[in-house]
Order: C-alpha cells, then sequence, then structure tokens
C-alpha cells in the first residue's frame, strides 16, 4: 500500500489532483470552524460541548463535520444538495419531460444539474430560515438562546451566510469531480463523517470500560470491512459485440460485461430515509411548549423520536418506518439506476447481445 501512494504521487497529473483533493479539504474543515454573524459565541461553545454528548443532535452534526453545532458558515453541510438530487432523481420516473431530458445524453444532463443546483439554493434558504428560528427558540438546544440579537437584519445575514456557505461547498465538490479525485459530493461527505470520529471514540472511551471499548471499536472494523465487502460484489454479465465491415474496416467485434452490483443504490436511501424521519422532530422543535403545539410535541417524543438534547431515543414505530422507508427507497432507487428494458435496448442498438440469450 505504501508503495503504491508512493507511486502515485510520481506521477505528476495524479500527484496535482491528489494535492488539490486534500487543498479542497483544509478549506472545507477551516470554513467548518468559521461561526455566521450575529451569534452568541460563548453560548455557541457550551452548546458544541454539550452537543456532542447528544444523540439527537450529534447526529445532525455528524453530517455537517460539526459546522452545525457550530454555527458555522457550513452548517448546512452538502445534504441539501444531496436532497435535491435525490428529489429530481426520483422526478424523473413521475415527469416525463425530466426522463426526457435524461436520455438525452450531455445536454440533458446539463439541464438537470443545473435545476439541481436552483433545488439546492432554495432548500437551503429554507432549512437555514428553520435552523435560525431553533437555534434562537431554545427548544432545540436544551434552553440556551444562541441568537440572542434576533433581528430581521440578523436573520437574514445568518440564512444569506449559511446558504452561501451550501452553495460553496456545492461549488467546491464539482471541483472535486472536475479536477481531483472521485466523487466530490460523496468525498465531502466522508471528511464530514471522519472528522468526527475521534470526538466520539474520545467519548465513547470515557463513558466505557476499556473492555466495552475493544469490542465496540472491534465491532465497527468489522462492520466496515463487511460493507466494504458488500460495496464492491457484483455480478458481471457478459456482452459480445457482432463484427460490422464499414469499406475496408472491421468494427466491433469486443466482448465486455455489465456490471451489477449487489448494493446498486448504495447510501442514498438510507440518507433519504432518515432526512424524511428527521423531519417530524425537527418540526416539533420548532412548536410552542404550551396549548396545541405541546400535544404534538409529547406525541412525537413519545411515538416517534425524542427532540431532547440530551440523548437519542426512537421509538419502536421510529425504527419500523425507518427501515420500511429505507428498503422502499433502495428498490425504487435501484429501478432508477438500473431499467432492464432501456438497458436492453441500448446494447442492441449497439449490435450487442448476451451469449446464451436470444435477442
Amino acid at each position: 500500500m505504501l508503495t503504491a501512494f508512493r507511486n502515485a504521487f510520481r506521477i505528476r497529473d495524479l500527484r496535482n489532483k491528489i494535492l488539490f483533493t486534500l487543498f479542497i479539504f483544509a478549506l472545507y474543515r477551516l470554513g467548518a470552524t468559521i461561526p455566521v454573524p450575529g451569534v452568541d459565541l460563548l453560548a455557541v461553545r457550551d452548546f458544541a460541548d454539550q452537543a456532542e454528548q447528544s444523540g439527537f443532535v450529534g447526529l445532525l452534526n455528524l453530517f455537517s463535520g460539526g459546522a452545525l453545532t457550530q454555527l458555522s458558515i457550513f452548517a448546512l453541510g452538502i445534504m441539501p444538495y444531496i436532497t435535491a438530487s435525490i428529489i429530481l432523481q426520483l422526478l424523473t420516473v413521475v415527469i416525463p419531460k425530466l426522463q426526457a431530458l435524461q436520455e438525452e445524453g450531455e445536454h440533458g444532463r446539463k439541464i438537470i444539474t443545473q435545476w439541481t443546483r436552483y433545488a439546492t439554493v432554495i432548500l437551503a434558504l429554507l432549512q437555514s430560515t428553520g435552523f435560525a428560528y431553533l437555534f434562537h427558540s431554545g427548544q432545540f438546544t436544551g434552553g440556551v438562546d444562541l441568537i440572542p440579537n434576533f433581528t430581521p437584519r440578523n436573520v437574514v445575514i445568518i440564512v444569506v451566510t449559511m446558504t452561501a456557505g451550501t452553495a460553496l461547498l456545492m461549488w467546491m465538490g464539482e471541483l472535486i469531480t472536475q479536477r481531483g479525485i472521485g466523487n466530490g459530493m460523496s468525498l465531502l461527505i466522508f471528511v464530514s463523517i471522519i472528522s468526527q470520529i475521534p470526538s466520539q471514540l474520545a467519548i465513547l472511551n470515557a463513558n466505557s470500560q476499556s473492555y466495552q471499548f475493544i469490542i465496540i471499536l472491534g465491532t465497527m472494523l468489522a462492520l466496515t470491512v463487511g460493507i466494504i465487502f458488500i460495496e464492491q460484489g457484483q455480478r458481471r454479465i457478459p456482452v459480445q459485440f457482432s463484427k460490422r465491415v464499414r469499406g475496408r474496416k472491421v468494427m466491433g467485434g469486443q466482448s465486455t460485461y455489465i456490471p451489477l452490483k449487489v448494493n446498486m443504490a448504495g447510501v442514498i436511501p438510507v440518507i433519504f430515509a432518515t432526512s424524511i424521519m428527521y423531519f417530524p422532530a425537527l418540526l416539533s422543535s420548532a412548536l410552542p411548549s404550551t396549548g396545541w403545539g405541546a400535544s404534538i410535541r409529547n406525541w412525537i417524543d413519545q411515538n416517534m423520536l425524542s427532540t431532547s438534547g440530551i440523548g437519542f431515543s426512537p421509538s419502536l414505530w421510529y425504527i419500523f418506518l425507518l427501515a420500511f422507508l429505507v428498503v422502499f427507497f433502495t428498490y425504487f432507487y435501484t429501478a432508477i439506476q438500473f431499467d432492464p428494458e432501456r438497458q436492453a435496448d441500448m446494447i442492441q442498438r449497439q449490435g450487442g447481445f448476451i451469449p446464451g440469450i436470444r435477442p
């Protein structure tokens, strides 16, 4: 492995791509520590220390790389873009115009990408407005008011700053995809989660016995290996292309394969299902603590997911619904990613066939 890393840095283009990707990572982690204007920095620091112990807030904070509890310019993370991408991909099934654009090739994909950017900005505006209210009300932060000077001017500044931060992250992810290594959005999510592992392990070590910590660490390692094994698993269906003669040139005659992955949907169903299941908890946090709002909040806390900043306590209904949504979106997203009829039509138009299968 060390030899592979050393050889990678010997190739100039590959070395430049690696260094560029690391540079974007550094900018991302730097931006995650810069708070938005108009917040109480001491209160934010106390809330961040408290949120590391909590489950609900800590889990939301995980996907932003710690930027949410810091109320930084990257507090929303890349999740608005991921949500917008999933929504547009799901809409391609029910809206013929989007499906036609997707089949137009590069031109259609550019239009869908542009619409995804617009949807990302709209979602970021809505989420940043909601978080600004929640962080001010104290219902989401255990009674701590992180935005004491809650004036329309400050709210607009905070909302615009968070939305601009999400747009900047979206641009940085696209830069990694174009000039760096791998998929930029996936790498930014990876960096966000990895950045929180040391603090989470430190908390786990402080709150558990030595043998318990070793068992949990070993379980996490085994799960990681198992996930990689399943993610890399695929069944290769051979495809043979017939030879065609054009003038003096013989074209075709090549053989390739269709890689059918075991987990074709990836982690997208989990992200989308989790986002949907968190919505009632976030909504209840914005409701008043008296009257009709208290009744709805109590029902959600008891039957779905507790919104207290002390712990992560999902109910059996929450676990069942989350599992159902994950399975549903896995089937749905797999059907979007791989359409057998469209794939067969594409192979037939290119003069290909599967050996042993009648065209």
